[in-house]
């Protein structure tokens, strides 16, 4: 858990191929794009919209006529054709902003032989197909401290400039900022913070009554513990190392572990009516951002009230 094992002398110390990796997201930006643009591809097929009745120029559908409504928003041409009367409803244009986190902290740089990309990898293309997608859907996307909201058709390429130009330090969790009521945001991270950090932040991003989706990108080997042997476990954070003799013995009290934060973490967005998801890397990038896709505007389905949480579909095992 946000730790990465070594077996011997001979491997590069966590922190040094961190920064390794960071030196060298500018040559695997292209590829990281072709890939945003394939995952997002891929899922916006048959997605129109947010697809609910309200202001806007393109016609949704028909419904009855309800007792009290003004006479002028009958359609008499639709409801001559019946004993019905009906009114003509148009799609829900009004874009709103959906802020996206994705962690670029020293911890998401492991991959473990298990899975192809790292969890940063991972992050910056879920970011980017998920941007790509809500424009094209009429919203607006924005990079909490690094990026203002923008609705233009070359999002994944101002976010990727936006990332590769910023020279702050890579936090895992996203600045203090106060989003509008009707704004979302989605926070991909691998959470292996501390969880006073972790709630704090929720709460605060939770003020101003946004809602939220929280996802927690994990590698697989996070997820299994598949460690024998005596291996050394170094922070890629801190610097931080502790030798385990017989690795295997571990694994009871790490699951136990992993379990008691996510379930802290769990507690806390249930408590502000936010989303939580577990993501491996060993599953699609799709599977997750078909998921965000259908929960993110689903508070202002019915106005501007915000409506109870949604049952959460299972995107990893």
């Amino acid at each position: 858990m946000a730790v990465e094992p070594r077996r011997t002398s001979h491997d590069r110390p966590v922190v040094q191929r961190a920064v390794g990796e960071g030196a060298t997201l500018a040559a695997a930006m292209p590829r990281l794009i072709l890939e945003a643009r394939r995952v997002a591809t891929t899922v916006m097929h048959g997605l129109h919209g947010r697809r609910r009745a309200g202001p806007g120029e393109n016609f949704w559908q028909y419904r009855r006529f309800v007792s009290g409504e003004p006479a002028a928003r009958v359609d008499w041409r639709r409801s001559a054709r019946d004993d019905h009367l009906y009114v003509r409803e148009q799609e829900w244009e009004a874009a709103h902003t959906v802020w996206i986190w994705p962690d670029r902290s020293p911890s998401m740089v492991f991959a473990s032989p298990l899975v192809r990309d790292t969890k940063l990898y991972r992050a910056l293309v879920v970011a980017m197909a998920l941007a790509e997608v809500l424009v094209e859907g009429g919203e607006r996307v924005g990079i909490p401290g690094l990026m203002r909201p923008t609705g233009s058709r070359n999002v994944i390429e101002r976010m990727a400039q936006a990332i590769l130009h910023d020279r702050s330090e890579r936090a895992s969790l996203p600045p203090d900022f106060s989003p509008s009521p009707l704004a979302e945001i989605v926070l991909l991270s691998d959470l292996w913070s501390d969880i006073s950090d972790v709630r704090r932040t929720i709460t605060q991003l939770a003020g101003s009554g946004a809602r939220g989706h929280v996802v927690q990108i994990v590698d697989p080997a996070e997820e299994t513990f598949p460690y024998w042997g005596r291996i050394e476990f170094v922070e890629p954070e801190g610097g931080g190392r502790i030798t385990a003799g017989r690795a295997q013995t571990w694994r009871t009290d790490y699951a136990a572990r992993v379990a008691r934060h996510r379930a802290e973490i769990r507690s806390e967005t249930d408590r502000l009516a936010w989303n939580f998801t577990i993501h491996r890397t060993d599953r699609p990038a799709s599977e997750l951002l078909l998921a965000l896709h259908a929960r993110i505007g689903a508070g202002l389905a019915n106005g501007k009230t915000r409506s109870p949480r949604l049952a959460e579909p299972r995107v990893s095992a």
